[in-house]
């Protein structure tokens, strides 16, 4: 079979003319190049060169190998070069997903934004789920990246979590609610509100946050008649249907009909990352690129 080796010495002698000029080149000796062409020869059954005492000149055989020589060591160096690259985390495509409660705004998206122009061989796919499903997505190895809302309950094996930043909560009512127009709300006026989103017993995130918080005040939040952990709860506060705890960031993307209002408290929410724990150059940047600088936390 011929090798690499012989097709590097081949193109070499060719584009230096001779076989001293090459052997330079290479920095081998004249005599181990001529021992490689042989082989190669006696491999293809066909000689490449003439050997004349001036210089040996490429055979019929010679000038049609030699194309196709250079566009295979192009294409290796091509190949070589996408490979180094990204292993260095340079290139590559990555998938990213992230909870409806991290929404891509403010700094996050800015980061996001930063982190493709420095890396312009790098292209993301991003799609929206759930936390569980990210986690069990990441651990099964169907998704490099996610972004939730801590905490999580279920634990996954080989997958990490790394915290990015905190941001306040807010309550999150209809503009025609009565506390619209307050100008800060306690935790324990909202025992007898009705909550568009009650969590689940086997999930965590914001909606978990928002009932431990409300059971330190001492009471459950009521459910609503009708309740959700998407984006579509903007909709139903809009609609007047409850009200919720929401992060900061998720004011950029309610409605106007949809009122903010501080809480006396001061409670915070925590987005994380998920990767897996053997997570490679490109997913490991990409942390590095969202983390946020001390100090630098809100949204």
């Amino acid at each position: 079979m011929t090798s690499i080796r012989q097709l590097r010495y081949f193109v070499e002698i060719a584009e230096a003319g001779s076989f001293s000029a090459a052997a330079e080149r290479l920095y081998i000796a004249q005599s181990a190049l001529s021992r490689q062409i042989k082989e190669l020869e006696l491999h293809l059954g066909s000689a490449l060169f003439e050997r004349t005492a001036r210089q040996p000149r490429l055979t019929a055989a010679g000038l049609a190998f030699l194309d196709r020589a250079r566009h295979l060591l192009a294409d290796l160096d091509k190949a070589e070069r996408l490979a180094r690259e990204v292993g260095q985390g340079l290139r590559g495509s990555l998938r990213l997903n992230h909870s409806s409660t991290v929404p891509l705004t403010g700094q996050l998206l800015q980061r996001l934004g930063t982190y493709l122009a420095d890396n312009p061989g790098v292209s993301l796919e991003i799609a929206q789920q759930s936390s569980e499903a990210q986690l069990q997505d990441i651990a099964e190895g169907r998704l490099e990246i996610g972004l939730l809302r801590l905490p999580v309950l279920r634990q996954h094996e080989g997958v990490e979590l790394h915290a990015l930043f905190d941001e306040p909560l807010l309550l999150a009512v209809a503009a025609s609610h009565p506390l619209a127009t307050a100008g800060s709300v306690r935790l324990g006026q909202l025992r007898e509100e009705r909550f568009i989103s009650i969590p689940h017993r086997q999930r965590g995130g914001l909606s978990y946050l928002s009932a431990s918080l409300c059971m330190n005040e001492g009471f459950f939040p009521q459910a609503a008649q009708v309740v959700s952990r998407k984006t579509t709860q903007l909709q139903l506060i809009q609609a007047g249907f409850g009200v919720a705890l929401l992060p900061l960031s998720m004011r950029e993307i309610a409605p106007p009909s949809v009122t903010f209002v501080p809480l006396t408290e001061a409670c915070q929410s925590t987005v994380a990352l998920a990767c897996r724990r053997d997570a490679g150059a490109l997913s490991r940047k990409l942390l590095d690129s969202l983390r946020l600088p001390q100090g630098d936390q809100g949204m």
